[in-house]
């Protein structure tokens, strides 16, 4: 009778000690545009954001949600509502992960442009107050750099876009991730040919999304997106060590 009890009791518990479990466990937000985002696995698509692969660089005990999306800015991620969703499911102890600019820079879209120096600052400073207000961690990341070489040195297209990023980091004591600086080494070093293969340079029918082929200078194939990845990883380790400890080995 006892025994049947004390089994009792254990079993009416599991569900509880799995809800806080689950309530323990830190949430890693990712807002961003197209280099971060989940992409389709249909018929083979070639194509895939960094944060669509690095769950599989984390331990147990924290968990990614993606909700990066192709084309968005910093206007545009919060016009259509979807940082509401996020911010109402950040808790205390989550971290947010902002990255944003590719799109920012496009003065000819409305929507999206955000001026650096103007829009942009004010977008990326609401970010970070409202995350800290749900007890959230936010966190910036300069925007990966596209691949783009003149007389083969690459050359920068985000103008002032990741510096105001550092400084806004710097003002508002917010971690980062210098992503821009990291992909500006990795992709010089690999060379004008050689980072082809980081980025969509396909040829026609290597795949059948792609029958005509693609060359795609911004966004990354696998291969590419476990590079940034890597950096993503390395760059944690200095600062953001809280994370950086559920990295595997």
């Amino acid at each position: 009778m006892k025994t049947r009890l004390i089994c009792g009791f254990i079993l009416l518990m599991l569900p509880l000690m799995a809800l806080v479990q689950k309530r323990k466990e830190i949430t890693l937000f990712l807002i961003a545009d197209s280099t971060v985002a989940d992409k389709p696995y249909a018929k083979g698509n070639p194509e895939k954001g960094w944060g669509q692969v690095f769950p599989l660089y984390l331990k147990e005990g924290i968990k990614v949600e993606n909700h990066a999306v192709n084309g968005r800015s910093t206007k545009s991620f919060r016009d259509e509502g979807r940082w509401d969703k996020v911010l109402k499911n950040i808790k205390k102890g989550d971290y947010v992960i902002i990255e944003f600019g590719h799109n920012d820079q496009k003065s000819e879209d409305p929507k999206r442009y955000a001026a650096p120096e103007t829009d942009y600052r004010k977008n990326m400073e609401r970010y970070i107050v409202e995350t800290r207000a749900k007890g959230g961690i936010p966190v910036l990341a300069t925007p990966i750099v596209r691949r783009k070489f003149e007389n083969g040195q690459l050359v920068d297209t985000h103008g002032k876009y990741p510096d105001v990023v550092r400084a806004v980091a710097a003002e508002q004591n917010v971690p980062l991730l210098d992503l821009e600086k990291r992909t500006r080494e990795l992709v010089s070093r690999y060379g004008e040919e050689r980072s082809k293969d980081l980025f969509l340079h396909l040829e026609p029918g290597e795949y059948e999304s792609l029958p005509e082929g693609r060359q795609d200078d911004t966004h990354l194939s696998a291969y590419g997106a476990f590079r940034v990845s890597d950096l993503v990883a390395e760059e944690m380790r200095t600062a953001l060590p809280e994370v950086a400890k559920f990295l595997k080995d």
